[in-house]
């Protein structure tokens, strides 16, 4: 009787083991990643991403050329995954199995949602396409560049700066208003495919090399826009000013308004703290990208310059009115990058012509980050208009030189 039982556990287990083996496995594998969103019209926005394990708990990096994105909040349940993008209010959730994992990536606005299917894979360092043809040619260099509104209406006139090295394709886009960021590709015989993700934007480039042009270009923006683009290989490109975009009307000299800050406290730039002080002003929101480049520098440069005399002051302007949900999205952003200056609510939305109205001083509101430099006196001396962040190599390095020798001559007047 004994050994039938023991025959019957044995038979149980081996049972048990086969039904294991079949059972999906919920293992979040460390190691590279591919992973991939899902536009309206099927494209493919593709991007890398790093998992790690520390003391038990995952973490991963999103790599965008030389950007390493770090995400902390990921929450498992079962065979379920919860990643929290660590700014810009959006998530990815999905089910994870065997290496896989699949779901959705969600950007909460202010009255909706945007929501794109997501997948991604274990053991994958390809981006774009793990076979392609060698290049014919190379697309280093740059480009003047067009895009083209999907309804014919808008334009936008755009610098395009690339690094080939053999396939690999990086680089951004420079307008006006800001910079596209960190992109990352290929070129796949004579076709460019460039794409980036940072938990904000989900951007593909398309396009055809043909000599000294870029012809028959899609630019996939998020879940639904696609706009077309060309662009001209010229070195000599060059965008307007972002010193002159912005200005104070006829008459006007000063900023003036009144905030709350976090804590609900009022603040003004009346203030004694600013008393005899060089002000920077920084229109900002915590779902914009190129403001996130800007909080990056500007913490820094704040925790360098204080003692000398400068104070920094971040006016928000959010998807919503709701002071809470507005607080809770800046405190991100105040986390991430440990600012220590003042960040204010200003109730009013990331609208151009509503985040106008909130200093009606200025000509108008063109881009977010916008920022005003202000003289011990009081008085705007400069206006700068967007923001080029690290992912634009020299002329981030050329705007911290000139920004900060203006900042030192500033000081020095009585």
């Amino acid at each position: 009787m004994k050994k039938i039982s023991n025959l019957i556990f044995l038979l149980s287990s081996i049972l048990f083991l086969f039904a294991s083996c079949d059972k999906p496995s919920s293992v979040f594998n460390t190691g590279m990643w591919r992973g991939a969103l899902i536009t309206e019209s099927g494209a493919e926005i593709p991007f890398n991403f790093e998992v790690a394990d520390s003391a038990g708990k995952n973490h991963l990096d999103i790599f965008n050329s030389s950007e390493r994105f770090r995400v902390n909040e990921i929450s498992r349940n079962g065979d379920s995954i919860h990643i929290q993008m660590p700014l810009f209010d959006s998530e990815i959730k999905g089910v994870l199995a065997d290496g896989k994992i699949t779901g959705v990536w969600t950007k909460h606005l202010a009255d909706t949602d945007v929501v794109m299917q997501f997948f991604a894979e274990a053991g994958i360092d390809w981006r774009i396409k793990k076979e392609f043809e060698k290049p014919m040619a190379q697309v280093t260099g740059k480009w003047a560049t067009t895009f083209l509104s999907t309804d014919g209406k808008d334009t936008t006139i755009a610098i395009g700066e690339f690094v080939q090295n053999d396939a690999k394709v990086t680089g951004t886009f420079l307008t006006s208003t800001g910079d596209y960021r960190y992109l990352d590709g290929i070129l796949d015989g004579n076709k460019l495919m460039i794409s980036t993700f940072d938990g904000s934007h989900a951007y593909l480039f398309t396009a055809t090399l043909d000599g000294d042009k870029l012809t028959d270009g899609k630019f996939y923006s998020d879940f639904s826009s696609v706009e077309t683009w060309s662009a001209v290989k010229d070195d000599q490109a060059k965008l307007p000013d972002a010193y002159g975009l912005t200005v104070l009307k006829t008459g006007e000299k000063k900023i003036n308004f009144s905030f709350p800050n976090l804590e609900k406290k009022m603040i003004s730039l009346n203030d004694p703290q600013f008393k005899n002080k060089v002000v920077v002003l920084q229109m900002l929101g915590s779902w914009c990208p190129n403001c996130m480049d800007e909080t990056a520098y500007l913490s820094k440069f704040y925790d360098k310059y204080q003692a000398k005399g400068v104070e920094v002051v971040g006016l928000a302007y959010e998807r919503t009115r709701d002071f809470d949900k507005s607080k809770k999205n800046i405190e991100r952003l105040k986390n991430r990058f440990n600012v220590k200056y003042n960040l204010l609510v200003t109730g009013y939305t990331k609208d151009k012509e509503d985040a106008a109205k909130s200093l009606p001083m200025l000509n108008k509101v063109i881009a977010f980050p916008t920022m005003i430099i202000i003289d011990k006196k009081g008085e705007v001396r400069e206006i700068h208009t967007g923001f080029s962040g690290p992912g634009t190599g020299n002329h981030y390095i050329e705007f911290v030189n000139e920004f900060e020798k203006l900042i030192n001559d500033l000081l020095k007047e009585s």
